[in-house]
């Protein structure tokens, strides 16, 4: 297990909005789609139950401009 894996879609929108991110819209099936106003970026997060997939919460991050330490600091 990865550092990134673990963590529950609850964790990663409440560590997201610490970045100024906020929902923006709802995607295809369980899907959505959140955006910060001040980088101008977007990003798709699964709402799924159980554990993100480290893959998928890499991809999110990479979407998201955020670098993976940075993300792990905040709680």
């Amino acid at each position: 297990m990865g550092r990134l894996s673990g963590l529950r879609y609850r964790d990663i929108v409440r560590r997201l909005r610490q970045f100024d991110f906020q929902f923006d819209r709802q995607a295809a099936g369980s899907h959505e789609i959140w955006f910060n106003p001040q980088t101008h970026r977007y990003t798709t997060i699964p709402n799924h139950p159980g554990d993100m997939p480290e893959g998928t919460l890499r991809a999110i991050l990479r979407q998201a401009g955020i670098e993976p330490d940075e993300f792990l600091k905040r709680k």
